[in-house]
């Protein structure tokens, strides 16, 4: 029978010779613990999207990437299927076929030690008191193979996740958002700017008539742009840090590395129309500066270029503020509310924003 030992800490970081992970068949490593494997392996990444876009992936088959017997890493990747669509949930009878699977790949590579995440769990919605039986079941038929069972524990720190993924380069949107999160920080005297106040400073600066073509919605905590979330991902680990695992929390606390403030600057230095949008932004926000402030000012914004009574009246601004959703109707105080929509009205962002061109 197998050894399996259940632990916690950062998965990609066993001392074993085959990583498992969790991934659905489409092709998409866009969370959690796949994105950390996609940014720590990513030749692998590009051989399973091969495979996706093959057919070659299914429910119940694992896909074995050889990484040729990498010094002090692991030999083998396991893209273990536990689900479908990218946002389908899993069940526990693909998750049983998958390991009646694995366990064949185990005997049949010889394989003496392995790293499983908890199968299913997490994005896909399994408990772990179902999962872990499974697992413990499949591999009761192993002899002397070392089992890690990491629990489902939470992420490692963004510091603590391996990227080997090439560096990008420096566009003018990247570096407008890594000046725009320097110049917040230098305001606070605090290295580390939020996911929600990156969010915010990024939905004024297209608002000021920077092409970004981030594509803002109406979300819990204010506009809220999806696909800025690729932008994070492309350039975490080599211009910021923080976004890690790529789940939007909106306390995430980020903050800029490796010289990117210096190579950003340089790379935008003759923009001026960019200098003069991020100034608009900074006098804008000035006195507004957390992340209370900021969902205040672009909630209220939104509305303005939203509802053309709120335009007019900050009495019915404040109304539709209420409708947003009752967290908001709580948590944003009706003078405060008041305040903001008089000060965007002084900066003239009712009339001189994006919206209001469109």
């Amino acid at each position: 029978m197998a050894a399996i030992n259940i632990v916690n800490g950062n998965l990609l970081n066993a001392p074993v010779e085959v990583l498992v992970n969790t991934v659905n068949i489409e092709g998409v490593m866009g969370k959690g613990i796949a994105l950390q494997f996609k940014q720590a392996f990513p030749a692998m990444y590009k051989e399973y999207e091969r495979a996706c876009k093959l057919g070659e992936m299914k429910l119940g088959k694992v896909h074995v990437y050889d990484l040729g017997g990498l010094v002090g890493g692991p030999r083998w990747i396991v893209n273990f299927p536990t689900k479908g669509h990218w946002r389908s949930k899993s069940k526990l009878s693909d998750v049983k076929a998958g390991l009646d699977d694995l366990v064949s790949e185990v005997q049949r590579l010889g394989i003496r030690s392995i790293a499983l995440p908890p199968l299913g769990c997490g994005l896909g919605g399994l408990k772990w008191e179902d999962v872990r039986p499974l697992i413990e079941q499949a591999f009761s038929t192993c002899e002397g193979v070392d089992v890690q069972l990491y629990a489902p524990t939470g992420a490692p720190s963004a510091a603590e996740m391996p990227n080997r993924t090439e560096c990008p380069k420096m566009t003018v949107g990247r570096a407008a958002l890594i000046l725009m999160m320097k110049r917040y920080v230098d305001a606070l005297l605090d290295p580390f700017v939020s996911l929600l106040e990156i969010h915010k400073l990024m939905y004024f600066l297209q608002e000021a008539g920077q092409p970004l073509r981030l594509k803002y919605e109406p979300m819990k905590y204010g506009p809220f742009a999806s696909n800025l979330r690729q932008v994070l991902i492309k350039i975490e680990g080599h211009y910021l840090t923080g976004y890690g695992d790529g789940f939007d929390y909106p306390d995430k606390p980020m903050e800029t590395i490796n010289d990117a403030d210096q190579l950003a600057q340089e790379f935008v230095q003759h923009d001026l129309e960019l200098q003069r949008r991020m100034d608009r932004v900074s006098q804008l926000i000035n006195g507004f500066e957390d992340p209370y402030g900021l969902e205040l000012l672009s909630t209220v914004h939104w509305v303005m270029h939203h509802e053309a009574e709120a335009m007019e009246s900050a009495d019915a601004a404040i109304a539709a503020v209420h409708c947003w959703n009752s967290r908001k109707k709580a948590v944003l105080k009706d003078e405060h509310l008041r305040r903001a929509w008089q000060h965007l009205k002084s900066l003239k962002w009712d009339k001189e924003s994006q919206s209001a061109m469109a």
